[in-house]
Formats: C-alpha cells, structure tokens, sequence
C-alpha cells in the first residue's frame, strides 16, 4: 500500500479530533488550577500550548511558502471553548503544511532550527507524539489534582477509529 496525502491528511485530522475529545473532557474546574510544583503554569497554559506550538512551527516552516499562520491564544487567560477554535484553525493549518509538504515531493521546507527530518511522516510523527505527550499530561495531572477522568474518557483516547468517524 502506498501511503497518500490524504491518508496522511486524515490521520492529522484524527489525531486532532484526539486532543479536541480531551479538551471537551477536561472538568472546567481544573482550567485554572496550577500544575503541581509550578506556581506560573496551570492546566489552562498547558492546553493552550498545545495550539500555540502547532502556530509556532506553522510560521518557521510555511508562512514563508503561503500558509496562513493562526493567531496564538494567550494562555492565561483562553477558555475551553476558544481553545477549542483555535485548535481546529491550527489543524487547519496543519493540514496546510502536510500539503505543502506533498506538494514538495514528500518533503516540508526545512525550518531554520528544527529537531526533526524534514520528510512527511515524520513531520506527522513528532506532531502526534507532542500533543500524546500533553494528552498523558493532562490525564495525570487530573488525576493529581482530584479529578481523575472517567475511563470511559481515558479510553476514548485511543478509540481512534470512533474518533476518525467523528
């Protein structure tokens, strides 16, 4: 089976709708509450960074080549539900970049620093491992702070067939 942009294209998409599941779970009282051992960041900042990594490293490698780069979201103060916009604009602009990419041979333009290859898969390998890394975070630290979530929301995260039909 030859891998095509569009299946590349719908696992980003999955992966999204992944994080999105995660952010629509989060208890809203958790939003404001400090990450244990960080008096400055809080689940919110973390969340938040999530969409504002994804704009940061839309701008090194595509603004240049056309690509729309979505606004960053202020994470101190961004509400679940902007969040959740913002991260289907930077989805989007995801999207953008992976056609970019494919529209290069398989390969995105290269960033001035970046710590990853610049071939197709694994652009979209570090960007699902990233936003894993943050999903387990968040989980965890729910769990810390008192509000473990349901195992029904803990094991939609790996429902990602349900998730890719969503």
């Amino acid at each position: 089976m030859q891998i095509t942009t569009e299946m590349l294209i719908d696992t980003w998409r999955t992966n999204n709708r992944v994080t999105v599941y995660l952010i629509e779970n989060l208890p809203p009282e958790l939003w404001s509450m400090n990450i244990p051992g960080s008096s400055r960041r809080t689940i919110r900042s973390l969340a938040a960074h999530i969409h504002n990594v994804r704009c940061m490293w839309i701008k090194m490698i595509a603004a240049r080549h056309g690509v729309a780069v979505p606004r960053t979201v202020d994470a101190r103060t961004v509400k679940p539900s902007d969040l959740l916009r913002a991260l289907e604009r930077s989805s989007k602009g995801m999207i953008d970049v992976i056609r970019l990419g494919a529209a290069n041979g398989g390969a995105i333009p290269a960033a001035a620093w970046q710590n990853f290859p610049t071939d197709l898969v694994h652009f979209l390998n570090y960007f699902v491992a990233h936003e894993a890394h943050h999903r387990g975070q968040l989980c965890m630290l729910a769990r810390q702070l008192g509000h473990r979530l349901p195992s029904e929301v803990t094991a939609g995260l790996w429902q990602w067939k349900k998730r890719a039909r969503e």
